[in-house]
């Protein structure tokens, strides 16, 4: 048996492969530190009763990492799971199950954002993911923050102070996204102005991975996370790209990152 977890700020997905059927995919609540990350894992397997006997190899697609140094400290903690573990990138995994072997670029827009590619030879290459701290443009949290910033302006002082003190600021920020775009759509036009820079820091990232990798035109893409899975705002996204230079052949997500994340785990049992 071989399973994939993808591992967001709120849940954690799990999806187990067994020869070429696969089981339905597991959702259990995760949080923000990954430091329990394999106490939360350990506690399904225990439920499944699952020990590292059954489980061949485990790939793990988490937020938060990309250095190979972040990715095998996670690994180590999680080693007594499965007979194989290896942990990649939760972008990673999305751009996997959005393209598969296909080279191209991946842009993500949930609570947070990040753009990803790989070429033709494997080469990874990121730009942004670097958290709602330094980061995030274009993404739930940004537009959120965005918003709170223009009501501090028209006397909304109390509501952002409420958000920004709340247990979880950066969840709760980032669930102010869907309110922005709806308003943006209705035709705000300080609602408008920000999804549209929004949009233009997201087209800039592309831009900067295809580069990076010096990947040929037209540039396989795609796109992950709740944001860019609004279709409104996913157009405008689109017609940002091209704006911005890069020509691009879109392609919907053939198949979600945990699915992706078993696949990997299955080919990795293999090898």
């Amino acid at each position: 048996m071989c399973v994939g977890v993808d591992v967001g700020g709120t849940w954690a997905r799990v999806a187990v492969w067994t020869g070429a059927r696969r089981a339905r995919t597991l959702v259990v609540p995760a949080d923000r530190s990954l430091q329990n990350l394999a106490s939360i894992l350990r506690a399904v397997w225990r439920r499944r009763r699952w020990t590292r006997r059954h489980v061949a190899s485990l790939v793990v697609a988490s937020r938060g990492l990309w250095t190979a140094g972040e990715r095998r400290a996670l690994a180590r903690r999680l080693r007594g799971l499965a007979g194989r573990v290896h942990v990649i990138s939760d972008a990673q995994a999305a751009l996997l199950g959005a393209l598969g072997q296909r080279p191209g670029v991946l842009l993500l827009s949930g609570t947070g954002s990040i753009v990803v590619g790989r070429d033709a030879g494997s080469r990874w290459a990121r730009a942004g993911g670097l958290g709602p701290l330094v980061g995030d443009e274009g993404s739930g949290f940004w537009l959120g923050r965005e918003w709170l910033r223009e009501a501090v302006r028209d006397g909304g002082l109390l509501s952002t102070l409420r958000a920004v003190h709340a247990p979880d600021p950066v969840r709760t920020i980032a669930a102010l996204a869907p309110g922005v775009l709806a308003r943006a759509r209705r035709g705000d036009r300080r609602a408008r102005r920000i999804v549209r820079e929004g949009q233009r820091h997201l087209a800039a990232r592309a831009v900067e991975v295809a580069r990076t990798l010096k990947l040929p035109q037209p540039v396989n893409a795609s796109w992950a996370g709740s944001v860019l899975d609004d279709p409104w705002f996913r157009a405008g996204t689109i017609r940002a790209v091209a704006l911005a230079g890069l020509r691009a052949r879109w392609h919907r997500p053939a198949e979600e990152p945990v699915v992706a994340a078993a696949r990997l785990a299955a080919t990795r049992a293999r090898a």
